[in-house]
């Protein structure tokens, strides 16, 4: 779901334009605020360019971005870096230390946490995890100081915006901790990830006395078709619900914590009985609902219907050469086979699927999409709003290694890690970029822009007057390879304490 995005910053002899890698759309959570909105509100309320990137990274522009591999917490971010999703947006998000990072206060039991989504997306499931009580505060986070707190189910279909969970913070947690909340896209191989850093008000008070549910009412069916139905029902008002039972014909078939259910894969012209029942957060059930008969649409002889038009249409990552298309799918009494994709109004292809990626694209240049959705029966949609994109510009990279800035119609692009020299020194590119012909972000003055890399020296003894000095971390040459040093030491003369043979002392770096 990546894409680039460009923020572009009006500098006193030219331009420059950051790009955070990798970026990505489409939620975060905005209550309790996380850390990657903190930094867009800071951003946005005046903080300062300067100040605001040197602070959270190119995460002000984009705090929906943080998309890694689902399945946390057996696969998803490394160690170290959970908090930035794998090291996006230059890997700040991960800095970690008692007092680095604005604290939402909040309490013990349950607490509300609010998604904002910039797109939808099919959704299996939203799950939580704490830190454990004296959880190291000077280390970044890692799996084994995190502890599930909740999980939401989801049924694959698509969330609503502003969408709250109740979450059950542990009565043990108190003073700072951090909130690890976790989306899994249910279309994709991704989820996002969000950190929240809370201040735990606990005061001790032993926890509300817990109720059982009422049985929720109101369950009802709309939306049917051959294969599906929709489900709706009212929540209990006499305490707080952590998920719902589903049961079609007495049989549980979903749990859910939203009070929608879109049950598929039935039959077509025929008869269902549901229920639903609610349980609280100490595992309470309530009696189950009034019994709902509902029943699915006969199968027409002939297919007359067009399906829905399709929605929502967007792009999930543009390049200078791709446009990653994702719309919100069409719906229809049979169902839906395919989708037509036009681009500047000629058919360019076929998708199965709420996805298609354009490679025929060339760069800097203006497309407008839409999509057009077919029926099993062959019948065909009107056609999606026109979605309008722009490809990226070709970025000039430079040659050599030396630094050199572009100019307004051939920009330079730096990418991240990417080594340069300047002025005879050597710095690493930290912050990704395109340059259009501003000095002022040259390697030795945009500190935000580039580090500087310390020179790589060949090994050498000392003496037993002028020892040589090996810090930990340094490189050295030896014999034609790279060593790191990985214990810090000096050398009076031994020449056994070479890198190719003082393993205790030296790295072969690959």
């Amino acid at each position: 779901m990546g894409k680039n995005i460009a923020i572009t910053a009006v500098a006193a002899s030219g331009l420059l334009v950051i790009m955070s890698q990798n970026a990505s759309a489409h939620g975060y959570v905005e209550s309790p605020i996380s850390r990657s909105y903190q930094a867009k509100l800071d951003f946005d309320s005046g903080m300062g360019w300067d100040a605001a990137l040197a602070k959270y990274g190119s995460v002000i522009t984009e705090p929906q971005g943080l998309e890694a591999l689902k399945g946390f917490p057996e696969n998803g971010p490394a160690d170290g870096h959970i908090a930035s999703a794998n090291g996006k947006f230059e890997g700040v998000l991960d800095i970690q230390t008692p007092d680095y990072w604005k604290k939402q206060t909040i309490s013990t039991g349950l607490n509300q946490f609010t998604w904002a989504y910039t797109k939808e997306h099919s959704t299996a499931k939203w799950h939580y995890y704490m830190t454990k009580q004296g959880w190291d505060q000077n280390a970044p986070l890692v799996r084994d100081e995190l502890e599930l707190i909740g999980t939401v189910a989801h049924d694959g279909s698509y969330p609503s915006s502003h969408l709250t969970h109740t979450i059950n913070v542990p009565n043990d947690r108190s003073g700072y901790n951090v909130i690890l909340a976790v989306w899994d896209v249910a279309d994709t191989a991704n989820a996002f990830y969000q950190v929240i850093d809370v201040n735990v008000d606990n005061d001790g008070a032993p926890a509300p006395e817990v109720i059982v549910p009422n049985a929720p009412t109101e369950l009802a069916a709309t939306n049917a078709t051959t294969s599906t139905l929709d489900l709706a029902w009212q929540a209990p008002t006499n305490t707080a619900v952590k998920e719902y039972h589903i049961y079609r014909d007495g049989k549980k078939v979903q749990t859910m914590a939203g009070t929608t259910f879109a049950d598929t894969g039935l039959t077509a012209g025929t008869t269902y009985q549901y229920q639903v029942e609610a349980v609280n957060f100490n595992g309470d059930v309530s009696k189950k609902s009034a019994v709902l008969t509902a029943a699915t649409v006969e199968m027409p002889a002939i297919d007359e219907q067009a399906p829905t038009v399709p929605s929502g249409v967007h792009s999930m990552g543009t390049t200078d050469h791709s446009v990653n298309l994702m719309w919100t799918k069409s719906s229809h009494l049979i169902g839906v086979k395919a989708y037509d994709i036009y681009r500047d109004g000629e058919k360019i292809g076929t998708s199965a699927g709420t996805m298609y990626m354009d490679e025929t694209v060339a760069a800097n240049t203006t497309y407008s999409y839409t999509i057009k959705a077919i029926s099993a029966g062959g019948n065909v949609s009107e056609a999606s709003e026109a979605f309008v994109v722009t490809t990226e510009k070709t970025a000039v990279l430079p040659q050599a290694g030396e630094w050199i800035p572009g100019t307004l119609t051939e920009p330079v692009e730096y990418k991240l890690g990417q080594k340069v020299t300047y002025k005879g020194k050597t710095y690493e590119t930290i912050n990704a970029h395109l340059n259009y012909g501003d000095l002022n972000w040259a390697p030795d003055k945009a500190l935000s822009l580039f580090k500087e890399i310390a020179p790589i020296n060949e090994w050498v003894p000392g003496t037993l007057t002028a020892p040589v000095e090996y810090k930990l971390g340094q490189m050295v040459t030896y014999k034609g390879k790279t060593y790191e040093t990985i214990n810090a030491h000096l050398n009076y003369g031994d020449s056994s304490w070479a890198p190719d043979s003082a393993l205790s002392l030296f790295k072969l770096k690959e």
